[in-house]
């Protein structure tokens, strides 16, 4: 008796958490109809709204001058006054070499025997350091190439196809800027940009800043603290571009 008494009252719990569960799944889907018609009313609401507005026209193209002194020597004095860096390689050697030397030596300050590297797919063999690879979470520093740069704001051009994760997650950031790229204004890279799109586009100028908390400006929080623009081919690039 006592068994079979056990047995039914168990039964009957059981049942009994069934048919509660059906019951909350049942609510969860009508707060879910009920969210979804809410949300077309209001949808509907501002398409009313907006169809009887007048259409603002495009503004046409801005009329930005160009950089005085040229786009190379303008974008490095934007650069560096961001908080970036400017280092322009010797012509007399290659430029792997110079870059392998001038991130293992002085020349980066970053004062590690035998720093590690992590390197954007997008960089060609020539312009890869001959240093010791390391995951991009624990490298000392990133190398990557730059889609171009641009004089008007300062900005590295910074393009996903290569990955991002090498241009944000090293705390320092070598950045090689193609001869010829350098842009004077920021429309102009963007229209040529737009031939191409990558998935996403970063302008990097200068290092990683936030002054969101207590309005106090920190290097390196969502980002590397140092980024160096290295240029491929140093003429025009004035004071800035010497190591």
């Amino acid at each position: 008796m006592s068994a079979n008494g056990g047995a039914g009252t168990g039964g009957d719990c059981h049942r009994g958490r069934d048919g509660e569960g059906d019951g909350a799944r049942q609510d969860d889907t009508g707060d879910a109809a009920r969210r979804d018609d809410s949300r077309r009313r209001i949808l509907s609401r501002v398409a009313r709204a907006t169809a009887r507005r007048p259409k603002t026209p495009h503004p046409g193209s801005l009329e930005t001058p160009e950089p005085a002194g040229g786009p190379e020597a303008a974008f490095a004095a934007r650069f560096v006054a961001s908080g970036g860096e400017v280092a322009a390689p010797n012509p007399g050697r290659s430029l792997g070499d110079w870059l392998t030397e001038f991130m293992a030596g002085s020349g980066l300050g970053l004062e590690i025997e035998g720093p590690t590297v992590a390197v954007g797919a997008e960089v060609p063999p020539e312009l890869r350091p001959d240093l010791d690879a390391a995951p991009l979470d624990r490298a000392d520093a990133g190398v990557c190439r730059a889609w171009a740069a641009v004089a008007e704001t300062g900005s590295l051009v910074l393009e996903s196809t290569g990955g991002r994760a090498v241009q944000v997650l090293p705390p320092v950031l070598v950045v090689w800027v193609p001869a010829g790229r350098v842009y004077g204004r920021l429309e102009d890279a963007l229209v040529e940009l737009a031939e191409d799109l990558p998935a996403a586009v970063g302008l990097h100028s200068g290092p990683s800043k936030s002054a969101d908390i207590g309005r106090t400006v920190v290097t390196g929080v969502h980002g590397p603290g140092r980024c160096v623009a290295v240029p491929e081919a140093v003429d025009g690039w004035g004071p800035q571009g010497s190591s």
